[in-house]
């Protein structure tokens, strides 16, 4: 993979992200990760790659608390995403707790 379509893929799904998100907290928090992907260095993508996991893992957490089933649902898929991407770019490790 290039290191662009690294960055392009993860700001694509951090889109997505930002689309399932309503929290205003989260849609903010979510936007911001994703201006930094785009505009900081292929090299430091590692530690956004895990932010943006916590960051869907919260999404789903306040989709869950409001009942908002279809919500969390998206949010999973994204989170299982997002995983997959972020290893198979070398991004993550395989293990969630170190990621």
């Amino acid at each position: 993979m290039t290191r662009q379509y690294v960055v392009g893929e993860l700001s694509l799904i951090l889109g997505e992200l930002q689309a399932v998100a309503t929290e205003v907290a989260d849609v903010r928090d979510v936007a911001r990760l994703r201006l930094e992907v785009e505009t900081t260095s292929p090299a430091a993508l590692a530690p956004m790659a895990a932010r943006a996991v916590a960051l869907t893992e919260g999404v789903c957490w306040s989709c869950l608390a409001r009942g908002e089933t279809e919500g969390f649902v998206r949010g999973a898929v994204i989170c299982a995403e997002l995983w997959e991407f972020g290893i198979c770019a070398g991004l993550l490790g395989e293990d969630p707790a170190g990621a």
